[in-house]
């Protein structure tokens, strides 16, 4: 295994007025890692998120992306961007393109990779991960499931050094729930790392490497799933855990 994590935080602030949702966060992302961040809304969980992918920036401390420091505002943010894949809650996709057309936009338009090389990829990844008979439907003829299932091979058609999944299944029926985490599953199965917020306590358990859970900024306590869930060893871990067990 690298030395070097894919992706980490040291330090990182965050600030909204005189909110400060992320308060001098450490984090690093192993290559092949899933690491899978809990905690209350509010936490701070999407916010990491998005400094990751320069969405947002910060106030002070660094992310760095494979050893190069990508905060540095010398740094070009779409270059960057370019090399991370991302996933937020609502799908995204433009209804007035097919599946296969929405899979290989960013390919085509920020990679510069060929159309017919994208298209062939794109209906290979499809079919690999069970939407092969949707490539040529249009957004509006898919379920929410679908729909975010597309987001994601979206996301990992350009092989992303980092996958970051913000609450995918948050917006979705329940029945809907269980299609889009498959994927996930097969994703780790290949080797993808990934740094996934989510609510879906009983998935992170299954899938996550490692869980972090956040709480107002702080990065409270972190370990293996079974250490986590089972055996918390902070009060305020085991006190958000008891909450969403009652719920």
């Amino acid at each position: 295994m690298s030395a070097v994590p894919v992706i980490e935080a040291r330090g990182v602030r965050k600030r909204f007025d005189d909110h400060d949702v992320l308060r001098g966060l450490d984090l690093a992302v192993a290559p092949h890692e899933v690491v899978v961040l809990i905690g209350a809304s509010g936490s701070g969980k999407s916010t990491l998120l998005k400094t990751m992918n320069l969405i947002e920036r910060v106030d002070d401390g660094q992310i760095f992306l494979q050893g190069d420091d990508i905060t540095d505002p010398r740094v070009d943010a779409d270059s960057v961007r370019a090399r991370i894949g991302v996933v937020f809650q609502h799908f995204n996709l433009f209804p007035h393109m097919t599946v296969l057309d929405n899979v290989t936009l960013a390919a085509r338009k920020v990679h510069g990779m060929p159309k017919g090389e994208a298209r062939t990829r794109g209906r290979e990844l499809l079919e690999s991960l069970g939407l092969g008979d949707k490539a040529d439907e249009y957004p509006d003829r898919l379920s929410g499931g679908q729909q975010q299932r597309v987001a994601i091979v979206r996301a990992i058609l350009t092989e992303p050094e980092v996958l970051l999944l913000d609450e995918i299944t948050s917006a979705l029926d329940p029945q809907l729930v269980g299609e889009v985490l498959d994927l996930v599953r097969e994703l780790k199965r290949r080797g993808s790392t990934i740094v996934m917020a989510t609510h879906e306590m009983s998935f992170a358990r299954e899938v996550a490497d490692r869980v972090v859970f956040l709480k107002e900024g702080v990065l409270v306590e972190q370990g293996p799933p079974e250490q986590i869930f089972d055996a918390p060893q902070h009060p305020a871990t085991a006190e958000f855990l008891a909450r969403v067990r009652g719920l």
